[in-house]
């Protein structure tokens, strides 16, 4: 199939130039592209095999050797010099989302090894990809084992596969691009850090660039090769300006200078760790190659930090990307090395050294402090505490649903519990359980020949049991009771907090506040805890208390979203102090949540020498576990997970 021409991608600098310096240096650890959706993020990566150099490679090796350099550890070989070879293009590979861990690193042929008693290793896509692109489209949404041995893999350079007693060994280095969409969730701090590169992708504002991409656009569509031979010259040229650049990537020099700048300009922007160092010092290397020079220039670092920083000194998933600029040209300037002083002559009538200058130090305004002057009457929206780290909660019971990290469930990995007769075709099969069940019927009359009699009834499936992603759904009371400022501000800093524990655990949120007459449900249950964070903090307070309102919204809400992920298991987290002064009595509504089996924690609020319990009332109405505010914080509740399992 035809695809849409790297170089007649209209604008996005950043994005281009990042896959290009990648495709010089795969060492740099490939790139993370993150943006709304419909910005040409796949059309762009699509595009790029297209210019890459094409390979020379092994004829039949599965695994793309190079004839001149040939892996010795390769399964299909050992591959001698007079072995036939073939050029390629350089593929490109795609990880769909839903893939298992071994359609990625390969498989044992289980077949072959228990009937013929032969060892056969299936290549998985990390071999596909070797000196290739491997793309994954919402890494996201990818599960976080698959991203670890994706990550392993793209870092070492090597897959290694441990399999039922057999061990694999082969190489995968190969330009990793991810792509993803902020508003469906992020990834872990973690793994953010193992992508060499990142940008920030949107789509032009101005009409003449839109215009121009529609009009590309249509141009392709209507007729793909005509289009695509309009830009055959500057594909041609840029394939050949890579294949320079990786010629001249050797011979780049990194002076000590620039070195002591890069270490200035990471140290500046507080990252963690060393890898920002090394990743930015690839990049530059990368970016003078591209350019032609053989020695690294400050304007080589001050791109490479542009692309290499912004992911990395996110301290949770609220921080906003991308870099100060003015904190990046300071830096810079405090890593240039220093100039020796200059002595300058003492001006005519002067003494050396005579402070000339005014007293620049600005004296305290006369007008008061700021914020005095009668704002005192404004009504002003409450600022969340800092976040802290908080008890993992859990859906009671084993579930079936997303890979996460908050309560158990059946998973297609993890720790392995029992065997079982598969009811369809087999996933995981449970050898030592398969060869029990096949041992009687092995010295079966008749019977010869190598490997082992193994009948449909005999296999055995792998029950798995790990952590899953839960939908967490935050009710909130916005009422007057809660509206007291320091009240408030400890409420949503609780909120906030459960929010980053929900990002950590791969769970989806929603986020429903009730106030006045009614309820409202700010934040449909999405990926997104930032989008979540965002509303809590504008979040608006006072007004009467319709507890019952919220209740019954909440229902709705998840009546709607079992319909649209039925695997996903609920837990309602309900923040109030209990009280409702307006609708109907809340006992009935909660009944109705309790009646359909959700889950739910009530986080009492109730502060004040005399407390009259209402949270303790409601909690029991729903069937749910009551918490005080600040018993949320990990280490003062001790036994909350035991104590919610058994009020289920």
């Amino acid at each position: 199939m035809q695809q849409f021409p790297f170089t007649a991608v209209v604008g996005m600098d950043d994005l281009r130039l990042s896959l290009i310096l990648n495709a010089v240096s795969p060492a740099i650890g490939g790139v993370l592209i993150r943006g709304e959706k419909g910005t040409a993020k796949s059309t762009a990566v699509r595009g790029l095999t297209a210019v890459l150099p094409r390979l020379l490679v092994v004829e039949g090796c599965r695994f793309s050797c190079d004839p001149a350099a040939p892996d010795p550890e390769c399964p299909d070989g050992p591959h001698s010099a007079e072995q036939p070879s073939q050029i390629r293009p350089a593929a490109l590979v795609e990880l769909p989302v839903g893939a298992a861990e071994d359609r990625l690193v390969g498989s044992l042929d289980l077949e072959k090894a228990l009937t013929d008693g032969v060892k056969s290793f299936e290549p998985g896509l990390l071999a596909a990809a070797h000196r290739g692109v491997l793309y994954v489209d919402e890494v996201n949404l990818l599960h976080d084992h698959l991203v670890d041995l994706l990550l392993d893999a793209a870092a070492l350079g090597t897959s290694y596969v441990e399999r039922e007693g057999v061990s694999v060994r082969h190489a995968a280095r190969f330009l990793l691009v991810g792509t993803m969409n902020p508003e469906e969730g992020e990834l872990r701090p973690q793994l953010l850090d193992r992508f060499g590169l990142t940008v920030e992708v949107a789509a032009p504002r101005e009409p003449g660039p839109r215009a121009e991409v529609v009009r590309r656009r249509l141009a392709f569509d209507t007729d793909p090769d005509a289009f695509t031979a309009r830009f055959s010259d500057e594909q041609d040229e840029l394939s050949a300006r890579i294949i320079a650049a990786r010629r001249v990537l050797p011979s780049v020099s990194l002076s000590d200078d620039a070195l002591q700048q890069i270490a200035s300009v990471c140290a500046s922007f507080d990252v963690d760790g060393l890898r920002a160092d090394l990743v930015t010092a690839r990049t530059a290397i990368a970016h003078a190659a591209w350019q032609g020079r053989t020695a690294v220039t400050e304007d080589d670092i001050r791109v490479a930090a542009s692309l290499s920083l912004p992911h990395r000194r996110r301290r949770n998933p609220f921080d906003a990307p991308g870099l100060d600029p003015d904190q990046l040209e300071q830096a810079l300037a405090d890593g240039r090395p220093d100039p020796e002083p200059e002595p300058e002559p003492p001006a005519p009538g002067e003494s050396p050294g005579e402070d000339t200058g005014e007293d620049l130090e600005s004296s305290p305004d006369e007008g008061g402090s700021l914020g005095d002057g009668g704002s005192s009457g404004q009504t002003q929206l409450a600022t969340p505490d800092s976040p802290f780290r908080v008890r993992r909660l859990e859906v009671p019971g084993v579930g079936a649903g997303a890979s996460g990290r908050r309560s158990a469930a059946r998973t297609d990995f993890g720790r392995r519990t029992r065997s079982e007769q598969p009811s369809g075709p087999v996933r995981d099969v449970h050898l030592n359980a398969t060869m029990l069940a096949a041992a009687p019927h092995q010295r079966s009359r008749g019977r010869s020949g190598p490997g082992l009699l193994i009948r449909r009834e005999d296999l055995r499936e792998s029950v798995r049991e790990g952590r899953e992603g839960n939908l967490i759904l935050f009710v909130v009371d916005a009422s007057g009771s809660m509206a007291a400022k320091a009240r408030m501000s400890a409420v949503k800093g609780a909120v906030l907090s459960l929010l980053l524990d929900a990002y950590q655990r791969r769970d989806k949120v929603g986020l429903i506040s009730f106030r006045g007459r009614d309820a409202e449900l700010l934040l449909p249950p999405t990926s997104s805890v930032e989008a979540a964070a965002r509303r809590l903090t504008i979040m608006p307070t006072g007004g009467r208390t319709p507890l019952t309102a919220g209740l019954l919204r909440s229902h709705e809400v998840l009546r709607v979203e079992r319909l649209r992920d039925p695997k996903r298991r609920p837990l309602l987290v309900v923040v109030t102090d209990g009280r409702h002064t307006a609708g109907d009595d809340p006992s009935r509504a909660a009944s109705l949540l309790a009646a359909q089996g959700i889950a739910g924690v009530v986080v009492d609020c109730e502060s004040g020498p005399v407390r009259l319990g209402l949270a303790t009332v409601l909690s029991e109405s729903l069937r749910a576990h009551c918490l005080q505010l600040g018993e949320l914080a990990a280490g003062t509740l001790a036994d909350t997970v035991r104590q919610i399992k058994d009020a289920a």
